[in-house]
């Protein structure tokens, strides 16, 4: 048997991290068997459904690099299938229409309640037998009324529902729309899927697909429902948590790569060990070993694990990132050094790819301004002497490296007889307006000759006329 699971989101808001979860877990535990992992877009909520939602998904997986072997596929497109699997339901007694009017289905739940009972339909019209007519009706699946659904699932363990505690769900509406679980139904049987990794707040639905598939004469999928991630005070993850659109940690400056070891790690584990790359998770991931309880989103972990994927991953593939914050802070990283010396430059002291571009501005825009008070203790008179030495031994370099600009910049140091603060806190403000920058003369180096003379001739300058 060929392993093929699913991830099927509905395209009604932002695809968030408890779903990329959900995608990341079915898409390792198709990679460990060497099956194949579909993505399948739900998207029959045509009022909720935007195109808008549809390319956030898309962007979001793409990003991960959680690549589909098959899709995407669009339930929109499958509407004529649909109705050819309602029919033959029809047909074989395994559905029904239902005429009842809104106004008896919402009496019949008032007496229910007053009763204290379960609400459910009552099966009116299945008992009926009634014929087509020519008026509004929904189609009902007739699910059996005797027997248990036993669920063996490879999260939860044995769950079992009493076939007699489940009613005849609406499988199509009165516009002849399909409703969710049937689609999923014909989907998963359509597509072959072969394990069906979903939350856990599916579980509700899955005796009911269970019985559809039956009467399909289909073998239902096996099944892994795991737990919901909450936020740090034990409430189910949402906005007031902070960031949980995927977009939105790219957009904060998480790596894919921290946010992924993050997720699989929320809820599985593999030993004491923390970092995993991706073939390692491919490798090692067990979904027998997911946790049943609910964990908790800690944004220092995550930050703590961009830090270091920051700090080891190859230079080429944080600049790959890199630069699409370059590009949201309006940077034109043609005219400055490259992403990878900027990444090497700066890994060690940043936490975000956001925050690597914002230090990174000094190297690619023209300095507006000093800040004032560096300004007034380093861009002194005192000072004025050693830069324009070093200005001159900087103007004499060809091969502008940063050994031969370390060369200078302690040729000039001995000249004056300065400690390396001396001269590196003026230099580091004349060139990023600032005392905090990378060593001196990596920062030199990455600014280039040309803008680096022309910012010592204006801190000169400053010093001279004090403005």
């Amino acid at each position: 048997m060929t392993v093929r699971t699913r991830f099927a989101p509905s395209p009604t808001g932002h695809l968030h991290v408890g779903g990329v979860r959900t995608a990341l877990y079915s898409w390792l535990y198709a990679k460990r068997h060497d099956g194949q992992f579909i993505l399948r877009i739900e998207d029959t909520d045509r009022e909720r459904s935007t195109q808008a939602s549809v390319q956030a998904i898309l962007d979001g997986m793409a990003w991960l690099g959680l690549e589909a072997d098959e899709g995407p596929y669009y339930q929109t497109q499958h509407f004529d299938r649909y109705q050819e699997v309602l029919d033959q339901f029809l047909a074989a007694g395994h559905a029904y229409r239902c005429y009842c009017s809104k106004e008896r289905l919402e009496q019949l739940r008032e007496q229910q309640i007053e009763n204290k009972e379960k609400p459910r339909y009552d099966q009116h019209c299945r008992h009926l037998k009634l014929a087509h007519r020519d008026e509004p009706y929904v189609v009902r699946f007739n699910n059996p009324v005797e027997g248990e659904v036993l669920i063996k699932d490879m999260v939860l363990g044995d769950v079992v529902f009493q076939n007699a505690e489940l009613d005849d769900l609406i499988i199509a509406r009165s516009d002849g729309t399909p409703t969710y679980n049937f689609t999923v139904v014909v989907d998963d049987m359509d597509m072959k899927v072969t394990h069906v990794i979903r939350g856990n707040d599916h579980i509700n639905n899955t005796p009911r697909q269970i019985n559809m598939l039956k009467a399909l004469g289909v073998t239902p999928p096996e099944y892994a429902h795991i737990p919901m991630i909450l936020g740090s005070d034990g409430k189910r993850l949402s906005k007031r948590h902070g960031a949980v659109s995927v977009l939105q940690f790219k957009e904060e400056g998480y790596l894919p790569q921290a946010l992924l070891n993050y997720l699989v790690r929320l809820g599985w584990s593999h030993g004491d060990q923390e970092i995993f790359s991706l073939e390692e998770m491919c490798q090692l991931f067990d979904i027998h070993n997911v946790n049943k309880s609910a964990a908790a989103f800690d944004t220092e972990k995550l930050l703590w694990l961009n830090q270091h994927y920051l700090k080891t991953l190859p230079e080429a593939e944080v600049a790959r990132h890199l630069a699409w914050h370059m590009q949201q802070a309006e940077l034109e990283v043609d005219d400055g050094p490259s992403l990878e010396a900027v990444v090497l430059a700066l890994r060690e002291r940043v936490k975000t790819l956001k925050e690597m571009a914002e230090k990174a501005k000094i190297f690619y825009r023209p300095l507006a301004n000093y800040d004032e008070t560096a300004a007034n203790k380093f861009l002194i008179q005192d000072t004025l002497a050693p830069l324009m030495d070093i200005k001159q031994r900087l103007e004499a370099i060809d091969d502008w490296q940063v050994e031969t600009i370390k060369a200078a910049v302690q040729q000039t140091l001995a000249q004056f007889e300065l400690k390396m603060p001396k001269l590196a806190q003026p230099l580091r403000v004349a060139m990023t307006g600032n005392t905090i920058s990378p060593s001196i003369d990596v920062t030199l180096y990455l600014l280039g000759k040309p803008k680096v003379l022309n910012r010592i001739k204006s801190a000169g300058e400053f010093i001279q006329t004090g403005a």
